[in-house]
């Protein structure tokens, strides 16, 4: 069982001593991995229901620092040589994957092939309507997306992808991500549909649940969807959110989940020291 970190660039964490200390502690710990969320903006009094909350919205509230997700790793990867340096998660369909493919290549490149590309569709749809973007297309854009990266990633002398959203080539897109076949790519979500993309597209799953029951749902339904593509779900990573309890990491790795990501310990340098020590020596040097 591998154990991350999550929320690496929100709130205290954007300040970027406080982030260097968090990410050379956490390696320093054993940590395997540190994740990073992203919003562009977050538009004021937004109705839409935050899905991972009982209130309906992003913890911090409205006025919480949250950082682009990529130059904090970029960030990272220059005070740490072995921890994963990963996106939970970029919200793909804003994003044109021209500019995500070579961003998250270049910062492949950085930290010597540490990235991972954790992707969500997106629950925000002011946010959307902020950026211009029809919300309702989110999931095809998605998809769009995620089969454009692969092309640009490939080791084709040119790379080009014809679809209804995104449409481009032949081009040459430099660097080439350090891991071969590209940057490992873990779809974000709980819903259904999450769960078919996994299936149908990742290297790996990362529904932020801890609920085992419902993770067994998604990951049965996830399995029928990779095989009816042709491909082998042994091969898709599964991720999930939970607490350092031993006992419930290990019953999660037992329904096959190799990551569990939690969030920081504390939000100074002093207590992050404190409490990362203790995840070593109580739950990481247990598992």
């Amino acid at each position: 069982m591998k154990l991350g970190l999550m929320f690496v660039n929100s709130g205290p964490f954007s300040n970027p001593a406080l982030l260097a200390h968090l990410a050379a502690t956490a390696e320093r710990c054993g940590v395997e991995s540190m994740w990073t969320v992203e919003h562009v903006v977050i538009p004021q009094d937004y109705k839409s229901p935050y899905p991972y909350s009982t209130s309906g919205k992003i913890p911090g509230g409205e006025d919480i620092a949250i950082p682009d997700p990529l130059l904090p790793l970029a960030f990272a990867a220059a005070v740490t040589k072995k921890i994963k340096l990963a996106t939970g998660v970029l919200i793909l369909p804003q994003r044109h994957p021209l500019y995500v493919a070579k961003e998250v290549a270049t910062l492949d490149v950085l930290s010597n092939g540490r990235a991972i590309l954790g992707i969500g569709s997106g629950w925000l749809e002011e946010e959307f309507t902020s950026l211009g973007l029809d919300f309702h297309t989110r999931g095809a854009r998605t998809d769009e997306a995620i089969k454009s990266l692969r092309a640009l990633w490939s080791d084709a002398p040119g790379s080009s992808f014809h679809g209804k959203h995104f449409n481009f080539g032949p081009v040459k897109c430099y660097p080439k991500p350090v891991q071969k076949g590209g940057v490992p790519i873990h779809v974000g979500g709980h819903s259904p549909a999450a769960a078919r993309r996994a299936g149908r597209y990742g290297d790996g799953f990362f529904p932020a649940l801890a609920e085992i029951p419902k993770l067994k749902e998604l990951f049965a339904l996830m399995k029928t969807e990779a095989e009816k593509a042709g491909r082998d779900p042994k091969k898709i990573e599964l991720s999930c959110m939970g607490r350092p309890r031993v006992d419930e990491l290990k019953a999660l790795a037992d329904i096959g989940i190799s990551r569990v990501v939690i969030a920081p310990p504390a939000f100074d340098a002093e207590g992050l020291t404190r409490g990362l020590e203790k995840l070593r020596d109580d739950v990481i040097a247990k598992i």
